[in-house]
Order: structure tokens, then sequence, then C-alpha cells
């Protein structure tokens, strides 16, 4: 493996974009290739069994491309195939799960977290699993909010729709005195002010994308495959539908120009 290999990162639509950012902040000279399954999204409201075949053709299509390593973006595909997906491939595989969780117990006082994140990953309880297994005083507080994918999508980040989704929402969390909250999806940190303003500003946000990106800068250099170039990496986007919408969204959730989104037919999907 050369340590000039991309990061390959994939997630079931564009909201891993915000792992990418913070890779972006962290590891600007590395090469990244980023899948978004835009036809099949979302993967919160699909089966177990249904995560994990995806996550297996999104991570086979990324090992075409000769990935370095495969960060799974996607809350719900970590929390429900991140196993699956070490088991069968042996490259490493960083999730968003352990990382977010990790970081919630460095930053909680009264150990009362909350979790807001898709409807699977909420019923898979697998913060609360996490969190559990780190420390096992912990409160755990865990709501499902798939509204405010949408509303990422649209860029409502100041909507009064938005702010009247988040108060209803995360009403029951700030009724239990949390002190930190996981943004456990990663379209969240895109309505990051709003749901800041509703929580309150005593409670802390924890982006698991954030995290899982010093996990992954960690994970580098303890296998010594961190790129050494002083060059910007390149980035490459991959959807399996509506590229010009992705591009869209992709500039305004990364700030900057997208040259190019390369759509990806679901049938060659399966077969690779």
């Amino acid at each position: 493996m050369n340590n000039s290999n991309p990061i390959g990162i994939f997630d079931s639509g564009i909201g891993g974009l915000t792992v990418v950012k913070s890779l972006d902040s962290s590891l600007a000279n590395e090469n990244i290739i980023y899948f978004g399954d835009t036809a099949r999204v979302p993967y919160g409201s699909k089966s177990n069994s249904t995560v994990i075949e995806y996550s297996k053709q999104d991570a086979k299509f990324l090992l075409s491309k000769n990935v370095k390593m495969i960060v799974v973006a996607c809350n719900t595909a970590s929390s429900i195939a991140l196993e699956s997906l070490r088991k069968e491939f042996e490259i490493p595989v960083v999730g968003m799960i352990d990382p977010g969780a990790k970081a919630a117990i460095m930053a909680t006082k009264n150990k009362k977290i909350g979790v807001i994140g898709t409807e699977a990953t909420v019923s898979n309880k697998a913060y609360s699993n996490a969190l559990l297994k780190l420390d096992d005083s912990i409160n755990v507080f865990e709501k499902a909010c798939p509204l405010f994918v949408p509303l990422a999508e649209e860029g409502w980040t100041d909507h009064k729709a938005t702010i009247l989704i988040a108060e209803e929402y995360l009403s029951e969390l700030k009724k239990e005195k949390i002190d930190t909250l996981i943004l456990g999806c990663t379209h969240y940190p895109i309505l990051r002010n709003v749901i800041q303003e509703v929580i309150g500003k005593n409670v802390q946000l924890i982006d698991s994308g954030s995290a899982a990106s010093v996990e992954v800068e960690a994970y580098l250099a303890g296998r010594g495959i961190k790129n050494t170039s002083n060059n910007i990496g390149t980035h490459q986007y991959y959807v399996s539908d509506v590229p010009k919408k992705f591009k869209q969204i992709a500039e305004r959730f990364l700030g900057r120009e997208v040259d190019h989104v390369n759509k990806i037919d679901l049938e060659e999907l399966k077969i690779i």
C-alpha cells in the first residue's frame, strides 16, 4: 500500500460531507474518494440486513479505487454494519459511534448525555451501548430526529420551521438536564447553531464526524500510512443518483466549489 492512496468515505447520501470537511481541516494533504448512495438514501429507515448489504457494496466500490482505509461516515451504517465490514475486509474501517461516544464521555460533567440520530441509530441503541461500555454510570437519553436530515439538505439552517421542529424534538432532552449532546447523524452539524440555541448554551455538542476525524488521523499515524506529500490532497466524488443536486448541496456543505461529481449505476455497484 502506498501512503498516497486515498481515504475512502461512504455515506447513504450527503451528510458524510461534514466528515470530509473535518478531515480537510486536520489532513489537508490526504487524497479522498467519497461515495454517496443517493439513489437509496436514507439508510435510517431500512432493515438491518439491507443496511449491511448496501454498506458492503459501498465498501467494495471504494476498494476498487485502491483506498487505504474506509470511513463509514454514516451513523446508521456504523451502528449496524461496522463489524460485518471489519470481518470481511482487511483494510482499516473507522465508524462514527465509538469516536463520538469517547468524546462525549470526556466532555460530560454530570454524566447525563443526550443522543439525537436517525430512527435506526436510536432503535439499535448504538450510542447507549457504546457509552455504557465505557462508563456504566452514564445516564443516556436518546431521541430520533428524522426531519433534521431534509432540513439540512434544504439549507434551512436558520428557518423558523427548523427552530420549531428542534424545540419539539429537544424538549424531552432539556427536561433531563443533559450537559452533553451527541449529534448522532452526520447531517446534524449543518444545523448546529439552531440545535445549540434550542438545547441551551451550557450543553456541549459532540460532532461524531469531527471525533472520527481525530481517530482517522491517529490510525494513519499509528499504521505509518499518512500521506507525507506537501501538496493539497485531491477529492473525487461519486454518487448513485442526482449528481447535479449533490454538487449543489456539497458546495454549500463544504463552502467551496466541487469540480465534478461522477454517477455510478446501481447495477454496476451490485456486481463489483
